[in-house]
């Protein structure tokens, strides 16, 4: 294991342990514990109470970030031609059909976010292969796949995100960039949590939200209170 930095323990030295703070005083603290020369993304970590390998436990929904994201979202509109002058106004990075369908055979996924239209399913279905690994597979509930493809391209570039519960019961996600003010990453984070609870399936029993942490890259995850995330 590598030796901690100076400012490293420095940072560490910051967080009580054994505390759960708000997340007015988490989103402060974040800023000020992150030691990297670049602007690290703020995540957050929501541990649940579900069986995700029970469907009717599964969670998994899309959020609108009122600061955006923080991060530059390369969009590929896979659109029919009718619908490509709508994308590319709309701040599509990629717009197209056959010739990207086939780069995207050759192994091309230079992109973050792919939306398409309900009618092109049939032709993406076998792209699975390609982009099911990667997390790029267009799909209806994330709000990818539509017939409003330029309403659908504006909000991934404004900052909505989708998200899914993994395997260990456990959301994780980005909800900004360190250079976000201390409000801004509340408002973030508070949204996707409030989403969350919003999101909470009917047969999970017990405590729902089990834990969350706010992080940033490299730095040392501050425990929250979740009764805090409703505070104004």
């Amino acid at each position: 294991m590598s030796k901690l930095t100076k400012n490293q323990k420095l940072a560490l030295g910051k967080i009580e342990a054994g505390k759960a703070y708000s997340l007015k005083e988490a989103a402060e603290l974040v800023k000020e514990i992150t030691t990297t020369k670049f602007d690290a993304s703020v995540d957050v970590d929501v541990r649940l109470g579900v069986d995700p390998r029970k469907a009717n436990q599964m969670v998994r929904g899309v959020v609108s970030l009122p600061h955006g994201t923080g991060k530059q979202v390369r969009v590929l509109a896979l659109c029919t031609p009718d619908k490509e002058a709508e994308a590319t106004a709309a701040g599509a990075d990629y717009v197209g059909l056959e010739e990207y369908i086939e780069k995207i055979k050759g192994g091309w996924t230079d992109v973050d976010v792919i939306i398409t239209m309900p009618s092109i399913m049939g032709k993406i279905g076998a792209l699975g292969r390609v982009l099911g690994p990667r997390g790029l597979m267009p799909n209806p509930k994330s709000g990818t796949v539509t017939n409003e493809i330029g309403s659908a391209v504006k909000e991934v570039k404004q900052g909505k995100i989708d998200f899914k519960v993994d395997k260990a019961g456990i959301v994780h996600t980005s909800i900004g960039k360190v250079s976000f003010n201390a409000e801004q990453i509340r408002d973030n984070a508070k949204e996707f949590i409030s989403t969350l609870i919003k999101l909470k399936p009917s047969a999970a029993k017990g405590t729902y939200i089990k834990s969350i942490y706010l992080s940033s890259t490299m730095s040392a995850g501050i425990k929250i209170d979740p009764k805090s995330v409703e505070e104004n």
